[in-house]
């Protein structure tokens, strides 16, 4: 009985421990990069930045769903983000990414900057809808009407940010963006991004790490997924050892824990 209780006051220590050095990551920067890496420095104040000091979420393990169950797959990521998923299926994959993008805009007050296109193709503009005009919908055809006063609230931009979710995603995403035709040129804030029949993914890269004696750079992904989730940092199937970070690999598939993408699929909003 003696060594069965020495035993398990081990593994309470050895759990306390593991938790611990969950809870020690504020932000993404937190995280450490492997030996001989060196974090990029992006300029301040660029959607980069903003990705990279993103927070954490350390009061749970589990990435949970809209509807506060938890994910059935809970070995895909290595932390989880400080950021609200909403209570409705809304705040899926593309979704995620349109959020982050938005975000930083709201931040920067880059206001007249915070648009997204429907999968029919219409622009919805933050500005249209923060003075008071909402979209009716018919069909593929898409006209604004002019149905509340104008209200600058946060509140607000997040109710832009459903309407945005409800009408957009992989594939008006996918036309917004700009190809990175070298991976080597890949930066904070690109994305892999691929449509599909009838879904498609969407990951963001929120860090970046280059070795500058061998030129070699890895990276950082993040992503919600189906049904609609907590945006979490990925774990590496691919490397114990090196996860979340990947390496810049342009001759072979990037394999994350739920999708598998080329360097093909890679892409950049526009300035």
């Amino acid at each position: 009985m003696r060594c069965l209780l020495t035993l398990s006051s081990i593994l309470i220590f050895i759990s306390c421990q593991v938790k611990s050095q969950h809870i020690q990551f504020q932000k993404i920067t937190d995280i450490p990069t492997p030996a001989g890496f060196e974090r990029v420095n992006p300029e301040a104040h660029s959607f980069a930045s903003f990705l990279q000091h993103l927070k954490t979420n350390n009061s749970r393990d589990n990435v949970l769903l809209y509807n506060k169950l938890p994910k059935v797959n809970q070995k895909a990521h290595y932390a989880i983000l400080d950021i609200d998923v909403g209570n409705k299926d809304l705040q899926q994959c593309a979704d995620a990414v349109i959020r982050l993008r938005a975000e930083y805009l709201w931040k920067e007050n880059k206001i007249n900057n915070i648009h997204f296109n429907f999968t029919s193709g219409d622009t919805a503009l933050y500005t249209i809808f923060r003075d008071g005009f909402r979209p009716e919908i018919h069909g593929n055809n898409v006209s604004w009407k002019l149905k509340t006063a104008k209200d600058t609230s946060y509140l607000t931009f997040k109710k832009y940010l459903e309407t945005v979710f409800m009408y957009a995603g992989t594939l008006s995403l996918d036309k917004e963006l700009e190809k990175v035709n070298n991976p080597q040129h890949m930066q904070i804030g690109d994305l892999f991004i691929q449509t599909g029949n009838p879904i498609g993914h969407a990951i963001i890269i929120v860090d970046m790490a280059i070795n500058h004696q061998t030129g070699e750079k890895i990276f950082m992904l993040a992503q919600s997924y189906m049904p609609a989730q907590d945006i979490h940092i990925l774990k590496n199937p691919s490397s114990t050892s090196a996860s979340p970070w990947y390496k810049l690999n342009p001759e072979a598939e990037l394999i994350t824990p739920e999708w598998t993408f080329s360097y093909n699929h890679l892409k950049r909003f526009k300035d």
